[in-house]
């Protein structure tokens, strides 16, 4: 689908409406300009009050939250010096994930990230737990929140709390984090669930064998009748065909030279295809028949694949599938159809009514958790682990009589994080100019 149109007449509207709004300062209560952004707001969040009755539960997940922040902030440090190490020793070559427009985490700029439905409530999802779990910890540590919103740019690109900032500066140490961290602990909870409810519902998809056609040979007599890939064969020769059996028992009978019709659907559309059949390639087994050099879809095969989301490196796998089936089609192209609508999806035989978009929604909702969860934990300010560090050398320096240093240290910190940060984008294009 061409979205360049859509697009235009999106933009143009939104354009349109928020000039309007601003120049007549219309509703100033419920919307603000940030730019070329738009805040809708509200102070209607009496709500968040109904979560101080369960006090003394929040507190105790704040403060589990605050130790799994530390340990991911930790760990995801060590990562990224162990990043730079691997750039600079074995200098591998640039790849997509290099381009800097891969940096950031916009659907349909960057290139892992498709502009779907799915990828933008995930995205939204992941905005809104984490700005809720700010106003529910705010409230029960007696922080009172002022309003609530959504940060719009033609379509909504953010979630916003704004805590009252008095009672915030007057909070101090494991009230403080609990409520920095509990943004990003919701996120890798809600992250880690959604991931295991898309390999829990992966298991209630049937494999198919339809003739799903998933790869045409070069110079092949398929290739030369102007066959391509993803196409489903319906007829051979006019016989109707169901499976990868029938085509290949239609084509047993036939040798090098005969000539083969193919009858073919894609999206609705049929074509048919003509071809002459020529020998097996050196080193393909004995075949006295015809060869045509295509390749099927294996759905019995992907579904094994999907085996690998329950064994211990099942989570770095889910996580490195935008990226891979991107840059590694032939090898990870079979997970695409947890990602983006794909021609894969008739292939299997499923429990419910889009059950695909499902499964893609919970990916995304997933993914962008725990990329979110996980970045936002690093000890650098102004992300909520740079903040829970910053408060934890407060509280430790300011029982030393040392608060008065505190700054210069959380602010080597961020900078040093920085450093790093900037080190893993730019070492690459550096050192292989």
């Amino acid at each position: 689908m061409d979205w360049i149109l859509p697009i235009v007449i999106l933009v143009t509207a939104y354009a349109l409406v928020a000039y309007y709004i601003y120049k007549n300062k219309l509703w100033p209560e419920h919307i603000t300009f940030y730019g070329p952004f738009m805040a809708i707001k509200t102070e209607k969040v009496g709500f968040f009050d109904r979560s101080i009755r369960f006090s003394t539960f929040l507190r105790a997940y704040g403060t589990l939250g605050v130790a799994m922040v530390v340990i991911v902030s930790a760990l995801m440090t060590i990562m990224l010096f162990f990043s730079i190490q691997h750039i600079v020793v074995q200098r591998p070559p640039l790849t997509a994930v290099n381009d800097l427009k891969n940096v950031l985490a916009i659907p349909g700029v960057n290139d892992f990230i498709p502009f779907t439905f799915a990828v933008w409530l995930g995205l939204l999802a992941t905005m809104v737990v984490h700005e809720f779990g700010h106003a529910v910890l705010c409230r029960v540590e007696g922080i009172r929140v002022r309003s609530m919103g959504i940060l719009m740019a033609v379509i909504p690109i953010g979630a916003f709390v704004e805590p009252d900032e008095e009672d915030q500066e007057k909070t101090r140490g494991l009230k403080k984090m609990r409520m920095f961290g509990a943004g990003i602990t919701n996120n890798l909870l809600l992250g880690l669930a959604c991931f295991a409810l898309v390999v829990f519902l992966l298991g209630f998809a049937v494999p198919l064998s339809a003739p799903l056609i998933h790869g045409v040979y070069q110079d092949s007599p398929a290739s030369a009748a102007g066959v391509v890939p993803n196409i489903l064969i319906k007829e051979v020769n006019g016989v109707p065909v169901s499976s990868r059996d029938d085509v290949a028992t239609l084509l047993n009978r036939t040798k090098p030279g005969d000539t083969v019709t193919l009858l073919a659907e894609s999206k609705g559309t049929t074509s048919t295809y003509t071809m002459t059949l020529t020998s097996w390639p050196k080193g393909t087994g004995n075949h006295t028949s015809g060869f045509m050099g295509v390749n099927y879809y294996d759905a019995p095969m992907v579904k094994e694949q999907f085996g690998l989301f329950r064994e211990p490196v099942g989570l770095i796998i889910l996580l490195a599938i935008p990226i891979y089936s991107f840059i590694d089609p032939s090898s990870w192209g079979q997970f695409s159809l947890l990602t983006i609508d794909t021609v894969d999806t008739i292939m299997w035989q499923v429990p419910f009514p889009q059950y695909w978009t499902v499964i893609q929604f919970l990916f995304w909702c997933g993914w962008f958790n725990l990329v979110v969860g996980t970045f936002n934990a690093l000890p650098l300010v102004p992300l909520d682990g740079g903040y829970i560090l910053r408060e934890g050398v407060d509280r430790i320096m300011d029982r030393r009589g040392l608060l008065k240093y505190s700054a210069y240290v959380s602010g080597a910190v961020s900078y040093v994080m920085l450093a790093v940060l900037l080190a893993v984008v730019i070492l690459p294009l550096v050192l292989n100019a």
